[in-house]
């Protein structure tokens, strides 16, 4: 029987697939316009608490309010003994079947990656980790960071390992699956797998490395000073 669906295998079944209402100017549009109305608010407010605070360091805060936008709102979050009440993690088992704005997003996004529609158990528990774990505590290294607060750097490094991972784990059974049993989750359009699937995930390669290596030396340099510190104050107490 012929798939009534655009992903790929053609062959993989979706419960209750409805096509998409948006196309997908529209879906990209709402997208980045809802991110766009957190971050600049965010970047304002950033400049009125801390006006002094470095670009590089003001960047660094809106990433991690990106990511737990991102973490909370779209791959889902756990609370308490309660299933997950986040989107993707809540809403995974028919998300295929759902016309709301936000499955209508994963439906897009999953012409790159169909697993997302199928209750791969992988997918289900890494976005759920991902949302429960680093959707949070991105908020709280947000805060962190524009307070310049001394755990920033230790929270920095946890969750930007924890992303690293994730994303690593991500491609890599993607790519296991197509290198030993031949499955393609993609599309072959160069514009789904390109431009969704190696593009968009890479942000969550290349900043947390970035991140990791700056907290990596700040905390090494930190201890190095207070090594020496120590050694100092050693010192003159045997004087």
């Amino acid at each position: 029987m012929a798939a009534n669906h655009s992903y790929y295998p053609p062959s993989v079944a979706i419960d209750g697939y409805v096509a998409n209402t948006l196309s997908t100017v529209q879906i990209l549009g709402i997208f980045t316009s809802t991110l766009t109305s957190i971050l600049v608010p965010c970047f304002l407010l950033i400049r009125r608490v801390r006006p002094s605070l470095a670009a590089a360091e003001t960047a660094t805060a809106l990433w991690f309010v990106l990511c737990g936008v991102i973490h909370l709102g779209l791959e889902g979050m756990l609370t308490n003994h309660l299933a997950s009440t986040g989107h993707y993690a809540r809403h995974e088992h028919h998300i295929g079947a759902s016309s709301h704005v936000l499955s209508q997003l994963w439906k897009e996004y999953a012409l790159s990656d169909s697993r997302y529609l199928t209750r791969n158990s992988f997918m289900v528990c890494m976005e759920t980790i991902t949302a429960a774990c680093w959707g949070p505590l991105s908020f709280l290294c947000a805060y962190a960071v524009v307070r310049g607060s001394a755990w920033r750097h230790p929270l920095q490094s946890v969750i930007s390992l924890g992303q690293l991972y994730g994303d690593v784990l991500y491609y890599g059974t993607c790519t296991y699956e197509l290198l030993v049993y031949g499955n393609e989750f993609s599309r072959p359009e160069p514009y789904y797998f390109i431009g969704y699937y190696v593009f968009l995930n890479a942000f969550w390669i290349v900043i947390p490395s970035v991140l990791l290596l700056s907290s990596t030396r700040e905390t090494t340099n930190a201890f190095a000073e207070l090594k020496k510190f120590k050694a100092h104050g050693n010192k003159q107490y045997a004087i």
